[in-house]
């Protein structure tokens, strides 16, 4: 598919609109990147900017974590676009400590960046899809939740909270056309991942049936099964990537 010059050309107008959180490097970016190939028209936000420009892609700056950041950017979607047909909600932060060592303003924040963040963008997001009874909600859990990898108890419990929540907010939507679905990657060359000793990352990998890294493709080709409008009846449910 050749992409056109301008979000605004004839060939794109008619395209999907795609937000994608925490752009500005790893999987965020990567997705990015993916769906502009597919002709959709991207958004993205990060609280620091990027340094790539492409063709079909916005970039705003916005925290998830502030709820006037997030009203704003949907409400600006809704005014240059007039819809959203997928909300991919990777925006996270990592915290590795034992659950009776954790501050309390590390708990804060990954609870508020990873759960909250989630979720407001979620709220947002479904109030726009609603207009046209269709929309794909795409948050991200982790295999570290299911496996119950020790010294992650804060960052775990806010995986386990985005799970309990759009599972939950899959039957609430499901009368307006909006699935709401998780992929939980496994560990993937980031730099999250690179923040955490390689034997403990080598134990995770073990444990897995398919027995290496992942790579931004796996997570992305699970992200297009949920997003495909053909996906209409797959809603509340979970993918973990590897094998656990």
């Amino acid at each position: 598919m050749s992409i056109p010059d301008s979000p605004d050309s004839p060939d794109r107008r008619d395209s999907p609109v795609v937000l994608v959180t925490g752009t500005r490097k790893g999987i965020g970016r990567f997705l990015v990147e993916h769906f502009v190939r597919t002709g959709a028209r991207v958004v993205g936000c990060s609280r620091e900017p990027v340094d790539f420009t492409l063709p079909g892609y916005t970039h705003h700056l916005a925290d998830v974590t502030r709820e006037e950041d997030i009203k704003s950017l949907l409400a600006t979607i809704g005014k240059d676009f007039g819809r959203l047909d997928v909300a991919i909600n990777n925006a996270g932060v990592a915290a590795m400590n034992a659950a009776l060592l954790t501050p309390t303003a590390q708990l804060d924040r990954v609870m508020t960046t990873n759960f909250r963040g989630t979720a407001l963008v979620c709220r947002e997001a479904a109030k726009l899809m609603m207009r046209r009874t269709f929309g794909r909600i795409i948050n991200f859990s982790s295999v570290a939740l299911p496996m119950l990898i020790e010294g992650e108890a804060a960052y775990l419990a806010s995986k386990a909270a985005v799970v309990a929540y759009s599972r939950v907010l899959a039957h609430e939507l499901a009368p307006y056309g909006i699935t709401v679905n998780v992929v939980g990657p496994g560990p993937i060359d980031t730099d999250m991942v690179r923040g955490v000793p390689a034997d403990k990352i080598g134990r995770i990998v073990e444990r897995q049936a398919i027995k290496r890294f992942g790579r931004f493709e796996d997570v992305a080709n699970v992200v297009d099964f949920f997003a495909r409008p053909q996906s209409d009846q797959v809603t509340g449910q979970v993918i973990y990537l590897g094998g656990v």
